[in-house]
């Protein structure tokens, strides 16, 4: 049995379909052994950020599709 990791991933798009990262902001925190690690680098990263509504961050687990 393989142990999870979890990743934030995030950064400004190019539009509020966001679809697209404006190059260069792309930012990756991680790897993170529980969920909830993620969750409080994700929840600081996205309150830093609150101004700003076209950025936006998500938590990911390693290993797993696209839903």
């Amino acid at each position: 049995m393989s142990a999870q990791r979890y990743w934030v991933i995030g950064g400004e798009f190019k539009s509020l379909e966001f679809a697209e990262l404006v190059g260069g902001t792309e930012q990756v925190y991680g790897p993170f052994c529980t969920r909830g690690d993620a969750e409080s680098t994700w929840r600081a990263v996205s309150e830093r950020h609150r101004p700003q509504c076209n950025v936006r961050f998500t938590i990911v687990e390693e290993g797993t599709a696209a839903r």
